[in-house]
């Protein structure tokens, strides 16, 4: 009689699916990427969102939350005191393709601090024309 020893390795896992490529859409290529000052905003939206909600009980839980110190914290959710078209200008500027963002989250400390929305307006597109002068405002 003979024994034949080997080891055989068995993966017990599922392999993972692929998708199947729809014939009618071609993939979609994005190019560049998000300004940080988009993803700052629809930050300051979200934990706004949690604060109302009740899911976190203070800024210092969100900040825990976050890994970030609670006077960023409060800096991130100053955002969501601009007016509802600076908010909306935020979130949707084009993809960066080729170095750094002219809109900081610094630029904006200013002009969230203002509580009149015809003033923070105002002060909005000052910005804009400061950073882009060939720049429509809202």
């Amino acid at each position: 009689m003979i024994t034949v020893k080997c080891k055989i390795n068995v993966n017990l896992k599922k392999p993972a699916k692929k998708k199947p490529e729809s014939v009618d859409e071609p993939p979609v290529k994005r190019r560049g990427k998000v300004p940080r000052i988009s993803r700052l905003m629809a930050l300051a939206i979200r934990m706004d969102e949690m604060l109302r909600r009740g899911e976190a009980q203070d800024t210092i839980e969100l900040a825990e939350l976050g890994k970030v110190s609670q006077p960023r914290l409060t800096q991130i959710l100053s955002l969501s005191l601009l007016a509802p078209e600076i908010q909306e200008a935020l979130l949707y500027l084009p993809r960066e393709m080729t170095g750094r963002s002219k809109i900081h989250e610094r630029n904006l400390r200013p002009i969230t601090k203002q509580l009149c929305w015809v003033k923070q307006r105002r002060m909005w597109s000052e910005l804009i024309r400061s950073v882009n002068p060939t720049a429509n405002d809202i």
